[in-house]
């Protein structure tokens, strides 16, 4: 008897038949390969103080470190195989000497068993050929990290600091690394601080000039709480573990909100890598959130003073993840374990030792510090306009201020080096949209600065001329993908370049100021093994193509500024050929915010979707990041009506060029695309075949008590009245204005079949209006399918997680998951299937009463 048993109903996933789970299986194994694809997600370089390396097996020692949770030790195998395979060696035991510069590449994979990202380590020599080709020769294979939270090279590149967090109430590790072994190995106990912050926003590291000491930020102590035992509350507070006692929760302590839930305060501390001492900095109020530490520079013998970020919060902490309109400065502080040598004049008591120093009070916000490379000025960002308009994202400023290399820091007249561009001329620079900024930015001149920005709908490298201010283009004009900086190798520029249809490919930017009067850019291809992909990928990436189009705004408003009536753009990602003449499916894609920006670069899962048979019409409407800022600030107060027009005249634009079949488009966005995505379902009800959303905003009523940005929901209802009329207890007039302009207003309308993906820990939107919106149309019948997260936050970015939603996006948009019937090769809608029904049943009802009830038949047997 044959053994094999057919999948019975138990064994069939929820929500899964047997042919859609055939689709699943096939998707998901195309779909593992786009994931698959490696990103970088940060470089390095470093330059020998001879102007010459050497590669041996000690020399690779630097980067080929292996982490692991147990021990650390070097690779030797790797430099050794690189010894064996290298062109330019001989011998496996040779040393053979040429200039150049070594490469580090950070380089990161889905590790779906973990369900957390794999990173890795990749190196390369830098060298320049006798014609003057540049030429990266590349260790055999990368080496994986495993438990280390930070790792940042000293200034010279002689030195590595790795940082190990713990998950428990061990002490935080600081690892010194030398040319071929450990240094120094540091702990420091929980009673001095927590975790070190590693996220991107508060995270700074930064090594002093002499390599001596580390500034960093890191979690404050956790605080004493309430001690319990069987007879009551024990006086006094201890940190041993007593089975007799336990502790309670203490006054609950407000954080940052979204992805920074139980995180303490951030604070800022030195260490001293001689003594292997760390110490609190003194002199900041408790109340301030720091981050982005720097040194500030200073003259031999003289205090050392650190500059960093402030964050006040005083009240609430508003979230601050995506959110750059919150109030910044720029502050000044001594260093601990800094005294000054011979005459140095020693300041009068500690009070002023220890002062702290508003540097930025005359601007509303400053972050990212950086000095030139001669100390004499500062240079920083700013978001005042974000600030100021209350949207959470908006045109950022580059401002400058003197340095008093010799003395004490002052507040200095801080000097507008790039202004908010409020409008630009086509083809013109559209303004800062700066997401970071290089630790080192600086090309050899000392004042000009390398920079990645939003440039409407693609990313752009840019040169700053921070004394005059001139602002130029450097990477090419005419390139309709999207670059971004990774490292500067001297004057030359080490970047990442993608498209929609094209994985990221490492480019070397040459500069050569002999060609012209002005500074010209020329830029190679670097070939990497780092963003390989499957022939398979490969083959479908090569079948697409894209496009960027420019769409008028469709009613042209008076009320409106220049820049708010300029047309927005939408970015096409289709097949190059049509099959019969057949448009393909169109999933109409929208991003969040609203105040950020879809780009050309790759993504792994648009690039699935597109290679599985959908055309993309990716919409920046008005609002998005990078087309200055009178565009932008046309659309807070205007949410559920000028973006949902301005995706409505995307898709009616496309149709009107027969890019798209108006009975085959589906729409897809996330948090404010979410937005989008369920007000376009109810506005436009016969205009879509499917929908999903990720996080999505259904109601702001709800959203404004439970979110951890309720100022997000005012400023985008209200407009330029908003952020002065936020109140955490809205009133009646305020919750209704809310609920007409949320997506639930229409909700009666939606018949559009919808797949909900939410994060069960979004402190952002929070879960609860996804579920409230996805019941309400179950209540009347709507087909909705909801998948829920339990661990994940807004972006819904772990693994596992990202993985299946793009999956079940996938599958959601395929007809024949929601019984779809082509109407136009039946007789429904005509006068002979009307006929036909009479003849055949010959009751006394109406027609169309007969008609709706024979469909409502036909429907259930195809679901």
């Amino acid at each position: 008897m044959d053994g094999s048993v057919g999948s019975t109903m138990n064994d069939m996933p929820v929500g899964l038949d047997a042919a859609i789970e055939e689709e699943y299986s096939s998707l998901s194994k195309l779909l593992q390969q786009f994931i698959d694809i490696s990103t970088i997600d940060k470089a390095w370089t470093f330059k020998p103080n001879s102007g010459i390396t050497a590669y041996s097996s000690l020399s690779l020692s630097l980067i080929c470190v292996v982490w692991n949770e147990a021990t650390v030790y070097f690779s030797l195998l790797c430099s050794l195989f690189f010894c064996l395979f290298s062109e330019r060696l001989k011998s496996p035991y040779a040393l053979v000497l040429y200039s150049g510069s070594q490469a580090m590449f950070s380089v990161s994979q889905p590790n779906f068993l973990a369900n957390k990202k794999r990173r890795s380590i990749l190196s390369s020599h830098i060298s320049k050929e006798s014609d003057g080709s540049i030429s990266f020769q590349w260790a055999p294979f990368p080496i994986e990290i495993t438990g280390a939270s930070v790792m940042v090279p000293s200034p010279s590149g002689s030195k590595l600091l790795v940082v190990r967090n713990s998950e428990s109430e061990s002490p935080t590790q600081f690892e010194i690394w030398g040319p071929s072994q450990v240094e120094k190995e540091i702990h420091v106990p929980q009673s001095t601080h927590g975790s070190v912050y590693s996220d991107g926003w508060f995270e700074g590291i930064s090594w002093s000039s002499d390599e001596t000491h580390i500034a960093y930020v890191a979690e404050v102590p956790a605080p004493c709480k309430p001690t319990f035992s069987g007879v009551g509350y024990k006086k006094g507070s201890s940190t041993d573990k007593d089975c007799g006692s336990w502790k309670g929760q203490g006054d609950w302590e407000e954080d940052w909100g979204e992805t920074y839930a139980g995180k303490r305060q951030p604070a800022l501390f030195v260490i001293n890598i001689n003594s292997g001492e760390a110490r609190a900095v003194e002199g900041i109020e408790k109340s301030l959130s720091v981050g982005q530490v720097v040194w500030a520079p200073s003259a031999k013998g003289l205090h050392q003073y650190l500059v960093f970020v402030g964050w006040p919060s005083h009240t609430r902490k508003l979230g601050i993840k995506y959110c750059y309109n919150r109030p910044c400065s720029l502050y000044t502080v001594r260093a601990p374990f800094h005294e000054p040598e011979g005459n140095a004049p020693l300041l009068s008591n500690t009070k002023e030792a220890v002062s702290l120093l508003n540097l930025t009070q005359s601007i509303s916000s400053a972050f990212f510090p950086r000095f030139s490379p001669d100390g004499k000025f500062l240079v920083f960002l700013s978001a005042k306009s974000s600030v100021d308009s209350g949207a959470h994202s908006a045109t950022d400023s580059l401002h400058r201020m003197e340095w008093p290399i010799d003395g004490k820091p002052t507040p200095a007249q801080i000097v507008d080096v790039v202004p908010v561009v409020m409008s630009a001329d086509n083809g013109c620079f559209p303004g800062l949209y700066c997401s970071s900024i290089l630790t080192k930015p600086w090309l050899s001149d000392g004042r000009t600065m390398i920079i990645s920005s939003y440039w409407h709908s693609t990313q752009a490298i840019l040169s700053v001329e921070v004394l005059s201010g001139k602002v130029s283009r450097i990477s090419p004009s005419d390139s309709s993908f999207s670059w971004n900086v990774l490292t500067l190798d001297g004057d030359n520029i080490i970047a990442v370049c993608s498209s929609p249809i094209d994985v990221p490919q490492i480019k070397y930017g040459n500069l050569d100021r002999e060609l012209s009067s002005s500074a010209v850019w020329s830029w190679l291809d670097v070939p990497s093994p780092i963003s390989r992909c499957s022939e398979k990928v490969r083959s479908l990436l090569s079948s697409l193509q894209f496009n960027i189009m420019e769409i008028p705004v469709r009613d042209v408003s008076e009320n409106l500024t220049k820049g708010g009536n300029k047309p927005f753009e939408a970015i096409f990602v289709s097949s190059k050929s049509k099959k019969n003449d057949v448009c393909d499916p169109l999933i109409v894609l929208l991003h969040g915010g609203p105040h950020s920006v879809s780009l050309t670069s790759f993504s792994k899962s648009m690039a699935f979707l597109s290679s599985i048979g959908y055309s993309l019409l990716i919409v920046n409407y008005r609002g998005s990041l990078g087309f200055g800022e009178e565009a932008l600030q046309s659309l807070p107060g205007k949410v559920g009506s000028q973006d949902v027009n301005d995706v409505l005249t995307a898709i009616d634009h496309a149709i009107d060029m027969g890019l798209a079949d108006p009975s085959k488009i589906s729409v897809l966005g996330g948090s404010h695309g979410g937005f989008l995505t369920t007000h376009l379902i109810g506005q436009a009800p016969d205009k879509f075949v499917a929908a999903a959303v990720r996080n999505p905003v259904c109601n702001l009523a709800l959203m404004v008590g439970t979110s951890d940005i309720p100022d997000w929901c005012y400023v985008e209802t209200f407009g330029s009245v908003g952020k002065s009329s936020f109140t955490e207890a809205p009133t009646v007039e305020h919750l209704s204005l809310f609920h007409n302009k949320s997506p639930i207003l229409h909700l009666s309308k939606v018949k559009t079949p919808i797949l909900f993906l939410l994060g069960a820990k979004d402190l952002r939107v929070p879960v609860s209006n996804g579920l409230q919106y996805a019941r309400a149309l179950k209540e009347k019948g709507v087909d909705v399918k909801v998948i829920v997260f339990p661990n994940d936050v807004h972006g819904i970015e772990s693994p596992q997680s990202d993985f299946e939603s793009f999956l079940n996006i996938g599958v959601w948009g395929k007809p024949e998951v929601h019984g779809h019937i082509d109407y136009s090769k039946t007789l429904y809608g005509t006068e002979d299937f009307d006929d036909f029904l009479f003849e055949l049943y010959s009751f006394s009802v109406e027609k169309d009463q007969l008609r709706s009830s024979f469909v409502a038949i036909l429907l259930w047997s195809c679901a």
